[in-house]
């Protein structure tokens, strides 16, 4: 599948820019999919106003594929929004593993009708980038990609500027999810997708939970031999975006509106600190991100989205002090959630 087949709206979405939520997995005490509680996720990203979807990602849990349910998983989400709404929604299925294991989930991804394929390098580590870059070539035969630095916290492997223009000169390509938490190594992506002349079509979505607003609004230049090229990361793809996702939508929005101003309001700047105050805590920055997916759980949790924390490795959960400190974000950071418009729909979402 070549991304000039991808319907239009959803390429232009795409390509302009919006919130993609990384869709968590609800699970039983059993640690069996509670579909009810799944269906109501995917109900409720879509009705706070999300572009779309990213499922079978990192905090979908990669190790759904240990137990037979990466299709499953994958199908009820599309299934879901197919019948839930009429709008066009782009569908993003994560990608993982070897060439001949991520290939053939994107042609999985593809048979289901998702539109992009979110490519996880983790299992790559200890490859050269020129067999990366073979890697991505053979993904990207099978369904447009988008590209994905991931943290090397949880699994990322660290990739130069050259990689990344070799990357964005794939056919392909139709965006990167950067998402390495450094600054550095953010502008590395930029410059390489500069280098590649690729910034007309390839869009920068950021993953960087500890400056997503930062990164949704502010101009970066890039110079190359005297010349000033000026981009914009365009929306974002975020597993902090899977909890008060209606008031990260607003944020969006107030951030691209922002874009292009010869100012921006102190308010929304400060914002920026706010928000990665609260990602610290349902992250779990103070043990490294071991938390990271069961503190997204426990907010979803009390919210009656999902029915307890439960990940499929059993040694995945809340850390010491996690819960405290979410406590403490949820009372200080109060008007950031979404609490109230949870409330007022969670029944109709579970039935």
């Amino acid at each position: 599948m070549h991304h000039s087949q991808i319907n239009s709206e959803i390429r232009k979405l795409i390509a302009e820019g919006t919130v993609l939520p990384a869709h968590p997995l609800a699970l039983t005490a059993e640690r069996q999919l509670d579909k009810q509680h799944q269906r109501a996720l995917t109900r409720y990203y879509i009705d706070a106003g999300s572009g779309g979807l990213a499922v079978g990602v990192h905090t979908t849990q990669f190790a759904i594929r240990d137990v037979g349910l990466y299709r499953p998983v994958l199908e009820l989400a599309a299934e879901t929004a197919a019948s839930w709404t009429k709008r066009p929604l782009a569908m993003v299925a994560g990608l993982a593993g070897p060439t001949k294991q991520a290939t053939a989930e994107a042609r999985t991804a593809r048979d289901i009708g998702y539109h992009a394929g979110l490519l996880s390098l983790a299992a790559m580590k200890s490859a050269s980038e020129d067999e990366i870059i073979a890697h991505c070539t053979a993904v990207a035969a099978e369904i447009p990609l988008v590209g994905f630095y991931l943290q090397p916290a949880v699994g990322g492997v660290i990739l130069s500027s050259r990689f990344w223009q070799r990357f964005a000169s794939i056919d392909n390509v139709i965006a990167i999810k950067i998402a390495p938490f450094n600054r550095y190594r953010t502008l590395d992506v930029l410059r390489g997708v500069a280098a590649a002349g690729a910034l007309d079509h390839v869009a920068l979505y950021t993953g960087n939970d500890d400056h997503i607003l930062l990164d949704l609004m502010l101009p970066f230049d890039l110079r190359d031999r005297g010349v000033t090229t000026r981009t914009y990361f365009r929306g974002g793809l975020l597993g902090h975006w899977s909890v008060w996702t209606a008031s990260a939508i607003q944020q969006f929005e107030r951030c691209k509106a922002a874009r292009h101003k010869d100012s921006v309001p102190a308010d929304l700047l400060a914002l920026d600190a706010r928000v990665t105050d609260c990602n610290s805590a349902f992250f779990d920055v103070a043990n490294n991100f071991h938390g990271c997916i069961a503190g997204c759980h426990e907010v979803l949790r009390r919210q009656g989205l999902m029915q307890g924390l439960w990940c499929l490795d059993p040694n995945e959960g809340l850390s010491p002090g996690q819960k405290d400190e979410i406590d403490r974000v949820t009372r200080e950071h109060a008007d950031l959630s979404d609490d109230a418009f949870v409330a007022a729909n969670v029944d109709k979402w579970l039935a």
